[in-house]
């Protein structure tokens, strides 16, 4: 069955997705998937949560409704803001009640297509991943208290309507307000970059500078490596994610105050200090940078990544000294502009108290 998007989220997705079609096997069924289709592939929708036109309008107003956290004083939107990059403004996120939390908000482009969340990929979908920040630090209302929190949301008018429309019997609940989210967040398409452009054969889409930036970025430099197009990070694409401990948050440290990262989730000591490899799409709008907000510059960045880091116990082997000239990063950093998202995420009406 395909349907069409609400207007605010059917033009975020044309323009991002370039015409591409959205599909929906409808709520309830079983046995068949959704799809929204882009050019980079298709989109997998759980079974279990097919996507709906209502669906998709449900979870974009709940993504920016601050009401769903604990003091009405934060949203999901905002660690993922427009004038941010789509990422976070500050080094670590700041939570309900001011809350400073440990990790960097990342950019949300494409999340659809990853297979794991947070830096540490302790999350195994969409969905459990915004029940997690809906819980937790980000939102403050606690894993106990999710199913009152939606009850709570599900009474406001114009939601107790659509909650019923769409999930019927089973109404407002942490788990039809996690359906919906994710539903939303799966329309979030970056894939019409000049970068995307290029590579569909659009001739003059990068300037000369960018190309070899390119050049430099797939070869000499090795980002390409970790960075793979087109989605610019070998997290997409597996079953588990990859995740690498390239030094950051370790120098002048002890062992006992540094972040472990995904070895909290695996207990593997190969896991120590290492972090999923972030998709590098938006990447030039949304400073700072790394898991722990620490680098402040896109240059900055690329100069460290271009080096051979700070050595620790479970240093990468894939990090090394590539002897970048100070063009050379220039023009690798002028490349990364060229993957900047041409859209912006779209603010809904919300309904009234």
């Amino acid at each position: 069955m395909k349907f069409r998007l609400p207007l605010s989220v059917a033009l975020l997705v044309s323009l991002s997705a370039c015409g591409g079609e959205t599909q929906s096997s409808g709520e309830g069924s079983e046995g068949t998937t959704s799809q929204v289709e882009s050019p980079l592939g298709a989109v997998p929708v759980p079974v279990e949560n097919p996507m709906t036109d209502a669906k998709v309008a449900l979870g974009h107003q709940l993504f920016f409704d601050a009401r769903l956290s604990v003091d009405g004083s934060r949203a999901c939107y905002s660690c993922h803001m427009n004038e941010d990059g789509n990422g976070g403004a500050e080094p670590t996120a700041i939570g309900a009640a001011s809350r400073q939390l440990t990790r960097h908000s990342p950019v949300i482009w494409n999340v659809a297509f990853m297979p794991r969340f947070y830096w540490d990929g302790r999350s195994g979908s969409l969905e459990a991943q915004a029940k997690g920040a809906w819980g937790g630090g980000n939102m403050g209302v606690g894993a106990e208290n999710l199913d009152a929190k939606a009850s709570e949301i599900g009474a406001i008018p114009g939601y107790a309507e659509q909650f019923f429309a769409i999930f019927g019997d089973r109404g407002a609940t942490a788990e039809t307000v996690a359906e919906a989210i994710a539903s939303y967040e799966r329309t979030l398409i970056c894939d019409n970059t000049r970068y995307d452009r290029h590579r569909a054969g659009e001739g003059n889409a990068l300037t000369a500078v960018e190309l070899q930036g390119m050049e430099i970025f797939n070869g000499k430099a090795a980002c390409a490596t970790c960075h793979t197009p087109p989605f610019f990070s070998v997290q997409f694409g597996t079953e588990e994610g990859m995740y690498y401990n390239v030094g950051i948050g370790i120098e002048g440290k002890s062992e006992a105050e540094v972040d472990v990262g995904r070895q909290a989730v695996t207990e593997r000591e190969e896991d120590w200090a290492a972090f999923k490899v972030p998709s590098l799409r938006n990447i030039s709008q949304s400073a700072p940078y790394f898991h722990d907000g620490s680098v402040a510059t896109l240059e900055e960045a690329v100069r460290y990544m271009a080096s051979a880091g700070v050595a620790n116990k479970n240093l990468t082997p894939l990090l090394a000294d590539r002897g970048l000239t100070d063009e050379e990063v220039g023009a690798v950093v002028a490349f990364l502009g060229s993957l900047s998202c041409p859209v912006d995420l779209v603010p809904p009406e919300l309904p009234g108290n």
